[in-house]
């Protein structure tokens, strides 16, 4: 790491640069620090280029792209703006990402050596898994290979999102450019034909090949060459073991339609108990806590003077520190013998220069999220799909499951509309539909199943592709609460909880709750690291050790007043609770201590808060507050048009730049309806009603919002 020069900026948004990571050919990459000291890597385009409004739009779409993927196998997107004042005072891009400190794929094989077969099998569940993640966005990630593969000690990350597309995006434009990393982009990549999924599983099958052996599947003596080979050549697999080759073998298959799918190959691939043990245990482990370490390090060092190069010593890393392969988001930093080499994500390695535009001459996320210019204050866009006859009065808010949203059905069925074109894709067996949704988890086969609750009090599992059942249990379920990778929680038909595990398929415990709940008034929870956090009927709040079903801490009293309590959704985001109430507080997830609270102005109290990134939304009465996640500190507040108290038992929706919020829903027909506000601005972006009475219920995801009102659910786009 380099100490901030003349023209580097001293903050970015919330975050305090300490250094430069290093530059390319888009922009530079810093090391931030949040408002709580956790680090970060902030991209910016640079400034000769941020004028240009197609790479300006390609740099923002990048963000985009990495936040529509669902799950925890890709690095995560914190924060991205246009700062003010940039070039011709339109503004410089910048993106924050969560700073990932690890080796990549192929610094791991080169420093340790390959994977041993188990080692390999986990490595492919686990990115086999973020593939699905990444084409159920409706995206192609068509650049993966080792150095886009980052080993944390909580398993494989994919980054660099730069030259991901839907699926309908065409590779290569311009003649004799190389659309793709030679040896890893497939024939059809490599040809400038069209590409779906099924060139990421051709990549993945390379991947696998290089971690299981150490050497490349194709091989030339110049790039040419290499792409001769990936085209009429056959792949090198001789160091494979058997099994491994089965497997690997089918995904370079010549022809797309050959390979396997990701689901295919994360069910087949699924490992044994403890495979993950390469880069849990063992010297490629030790070096991974070791850069950890060092990344906590850096994000703590002494904030800058106004000279620059004051404290340069200290912000540069010395060379027996194990820093080499620092990866920050898209950007990885190789440190050795002194010297540095970097690779940006976002370069034009396909040479189209053109802002990677589709087929009808747009974006391909123009018709997901609006830019910052196209939408009118006050005036509410076009739904994207909807309203459409979907749910059942009773039904909870709706569920986004990768590329579905589940909303339970006027027929006593759980429906799943495709998120894009809002056609109904499946509907699944009877259940109860008032007993709520969760999210859904990984079943012992690595699998995904969705949760729900029949009317006798089974625990239901189906499939998310379709909505058949795969299998059930006796768990006298009333009302689903939340689930985690290991079980779903619920509330019994008496008043207790329980977990169910999911892999035995049996209850895990069952105890008296600590809270006021019961069959038809559950109260809310959320879960994290270990913690179960339960808020009741009576506002008081507690959190389950989720492995044996006792209460790590409290209750305690947080939630509203007793008369009239309504029970507030909590929000777990790392090792912090917050919640809603007399108070808006943070109390620590393991044990429950206060770690700051704000009061309300009104008497209602605080709403149900919502976390993204660095800051918390909440209602308070009549305003929509944003808070700093730190210390409750206040952002802005947004109350001015909004008549009336707002609903406070579920949280505000957030995407992108865009809070959605519920309007009082006890004015006449014509004024109820939900806000959209700029979370920027701290302004109203834009109201939207559908003259029509009845509840209103949120959910936000991929770019859009759902907004379930009465039985009608609608698709809305975001800023």
């Amino acid at each position: 790491m380099k100490p901030l020069g003349t023209g580097d900026p001293l903050r970015l948004g919330p975050y305090r640069l300490i250094g430069v990571l290093g530059s390319g050919g888009m922009g530079k990459v810093y090391l931030g620090r949040d408002g709580s000291g956790g680090p970060a890597a902030l991209k910016v385009l640079r400034s000769e280029l941020a004028h240009d409004p197609n790479l300006a739009q390609r740099f923002v779409r990048e963000a985009l792209t990495a936040r529509a993927v669902r799950g925890t196998g890709v690095a995560r997107v914190l924060d991205a703006r246009t700062e003010p004042g940039g070039p011709h005072a339109g503004g410089q891009p910048w993106i924050a990402t969560e700073f990932l400190a690890g080796p990549t794929l192929d610094d791991a094989v080169a420093r340790f050596g390959p994977f041993d077969a188990a080692g390999v099998r986990a490595l492919g569940a686990a990115l086999a898994r973020t593939l699905q993640d990444v084409h159920a966005a409706g995206l192609v990630h068509r650049d993966l290979k080792p150095p886009n593969i980052v080993l944390t000690s909580a398993g494989p990350r994919v980054i660099d999102f730069g030259i991901a597309r839907p699926e309908h995006g065409l590779t290569l434009t311009t003649t004799g450019q190389v659309p793709v990393t030679p040896g890893y982009g497939p024939p059809e990549q490599v040809l400038g034909w069209r590409v779906g999924p099924a060139a990421d599983v051709f990549a993945f099958g390379a991947v696998l090949a290089y971690a299981a052996t150490g050497q490349r599947a194709f091989t030339g003596d110049h790039v040419a060459a290499v792409q001769y080979e990936v085209v009429h050549g056959e792949p090198r697999l001789e160091g494979l073991p058997p099994d491994l080759r089965a497997f690997v073998a089918p995904c370079l298959a010549k022809d797309p339609a050959e390979r396997p799918t990701p689901v295919q190959l994360a069910t087949a691939l699924a490992p044994q108990p403890g495979a993950e043990r390469v880069w849990t245990t063992g010297p490629l482990a030790e070096d991974i806590a070791a850069r950890e370490r060092e990344a906590v390090r850096l994000a703590a060092l002494p904030e800058r003077e106004s000279d620059p190069s004051r404290d340069a010593a200290a912000a540069r890393p010395s060379r027996r520190r194990l820093l080499t392969g620092l990866v920050a988001g898209g950007a990885v930093l190789a440190v050795g013998g002194g010297t540095a080499a970097w690779l940006l994500a976002g370069e034009d390695t396909d040479g189209k220069g053109d802002g990677d535009r589709g087929d009808d001459g747009r974006a391909p996320w123009d018709a997901k999220a609006l830019s910052a210019s196209a939408y009118e204050q006050g005036s509410a866009p076009d739904p994207l799909w909807g309203p459409v006859e979907a749910a059942d009065e009773n039904s909870p808010a709706p569920l986004p499951v990768r590329d579905l949203v589940v909303v339970a059905g006027p027929d006593g069925r759980l429906h799943a509309y495709d998120v894009r074109t809002g056609r109904r894709r499946w509907k699944s067996p009877a259940v109860k539909a008032d007993a709520g949704l969760v999210a859904p988890v990984r079943d012992r086969n690595g699998a995904e199943a969705l949760f729900a609750a029949t009317g006798d009090g089974q625990l239901l599992a189906m499939n998310v592709k379709d909505g058949k059942r795969r299998w059930a249990v006796s768990a006298r379920a009333a009302a689903l609460l939340a689930a985690d990778s290991t079980a779903v929680y619920l509330v019994t038909s008496d008043g207790e909880l329980s977990a169910v595990d999911t892999s035995s398929r049996k209850p895990r415990w069952t105890v008296p709750a600590p809270v006021r709940m019961s069959a038809d008034r559950p109260g809310r929870a959320a879960v994290g690291s270990g913690r179960l956090v339960v808020c009741g009927t009576d506002g008081r709040v507690a959190g389950i050790d989720t492995r044996t079903g006792d209460t790590a801490w409290g209750p305690v009293r947080r939630g509203a007043p007793e008369k009239g309590a309504v029970a507030l959704a909590p929000a777990v985001h790392g090792g912090t609770v917050y919640l809603g109430g007399r108070e808006l507080t943070a109390l620590t997830l393991a044990g429950g201590k206060r770690k700051w609270g704000h009061r309300a102005d009104a008497e209602t109290g605080w709403g149900a808060p919502a976390v993204a990134g660095n800051v918390l939304y909440a209602v308070d009465g009549a305003f929509l507050k944003a808070r700093s996640r730190t210390d409750g500190g206040e952002k802005w507040a947004l109350g001015q048009s909004i008549s009336g108290e707002l609903p406070r038992g579920a949280a505000p929706a957030v995407q992108g730049h865009t809070v959605w919020f519920a309007k009082d829903a006890e004015k006449d027909a014509g004024t109820q309806g939900v806000v959209a506000a700029d979370a920027r601005a701290g302004q109203e972006a834009w109201p939207y009603s559908q003259g029509t009475g009845g509840d209103w219920h949120l959910a936000a995801a991929g770019n859009r919002v759902f907004v379930l009102h009465g039985s009608t659910l609608t698709a809305m786009p975001v800023i």
